[in-house]
This record gives C-alpha cells, structure tokens and sequence, in this order.
C-alpha cells in the first residue's frame, strides 16, 4: 500500500509519479565542470536578456527554454518575493540547475571595487538563511545549506564588460530527467532578500 504524502501547502501532485531525478552532491561536477563554474554560467545566463525577456521576470514559464543549450538546463528563480508559479517542457536527459536564493555583487557604476570587497559583499548578504526549500514530486531535500557556491574569484558577466563581479548562493544539481511530469517547489529565505518558486514540468 502506497503511504500518503504530507506536502507543504501549495505544492500539487503529480498524476502519476516517474522515478524521482538524483540531487547531485555539489562538490560533483557535472559535464565536465565545477558546479561554482555553472553557478558562473547562470549569471551570464540570466543576465543576458532584456528584462522583458528574462525568464527570471516571466510570470508563467513561456521563456523557460530561452537561451538553454547543452547537457545543463538552467530553471530561473524570480525578482518577486510572492510565489512564482510556472509551467515548462525539458527534454530529456537534461540536468536541471538553479538557485535556491542567490546573489551577485557589481561594483558602483563608472567606479571601481577590489575582487576581495566584491566577494565579501556577495558572502555577507547570503550568509544565515532563515529557510532553504527543495521539494521535487513531494520529496523534500535536507542538508541544503551544503550546497552554497560562493564564486572562487571574480568573473566577467558578458564579453564586454570591464568590470567583474562576485557571486554566492545556494544552488542545486538535479538529474539527469526521465521522461514524465514533475512538480518542483524551491526558494529561500535571506534577511533582506527571498524567493519562492514552483514549476510544473514536463519532460520529453
């Protein structure tokens, strides 16, 4: 007999329940690269879009595959504090990687700002998070709080900027998918910042 499942409120279940997509340790790469390396990908990812492009500002998950290539497939996180609620198609066999809370440090404009105050900026702002949620077809994930990714050094957001950034977060690894539908439920809770996110996915 199938136990019943105890969710968190807003989570919906999936009609039926493919195999469950492993949650990648993080210190595993994936395709060949360091996970602080696609936390890198990520920014350059979501920040290359007009903002009425972006599928971090999308409100329903029409501009989910925008951008994607490649093994890794990037789920966006949201600039609302309420609930973002989306639908998207993966193919399958992808890797799914996002953030759980995340955040990126630019110096002022037209000045410039050492690497190393640049890192601590990005460390202090992500440090004591009040909640760290992943939920995948009803499972929730503990020990998230290992999965933070704090960039090693400065990088360059796009080819022509001149000046680098710094990023820290927690982000998480899941795959590679099966074909199905899935329900994803993650954010994050920081003192001055929060994000709470579901999808509905379809893979194929």
């Amino acid at each position: 007999m199938r136990p019943t499942l105890t969710l968190a409120a807003g989570l919906l279940l999936a009609a039926a329940q493919p195999a469950l997509a492993q949650l990648i340790p993080p210190a595993k790469a994936i395709a060949g690269a360091t996970q602080e390396e696609w936390s890198k990908r990520w920014w350059r990812w979501a920040l290359s879009f007009e903002d009425v492009d972006s599928p971090v500002a999308d409100a329903d998950g029409r501009l989910c595959a925008s951008g994607q290539s490649g093994p890794v497939w990037f789920l966006a996180g949201a600039y609302d504090t309420r609930r973002t609620v989306r639908s998207c198609s993966v193919p399958a066999g992808k890797t799914l990687f996002f953030p759980l809370v995340n955040v990126i440090a630019f110096p002022p404009d037209d000045e410039r700002e050492a690497c190393a105050s640049l890192m601590l900026r990005a460390e202090t702002q992500i440090d004591a998070p009040a909640a760290l949620v992943l939920e995948f077809n009803g499972r929730r994930f503990d020990g998230l709080g290992e999965h933070r990714q704090p960039t090693r050094g400065c990088f360059l957001v796009a080819p022509d900027d001149d000046a680098p950034a710094a990023g820290n977060g927690y982000y998480v690894a899941l795959g590679p998918l099966k074909r199905g539908r899935y329900k994803l439920n993650f954010g994050g809770i920081l003192p001055g910042l929060s994000q709470a996110v579901t999808y509905t996915l379809d893979v194929r």
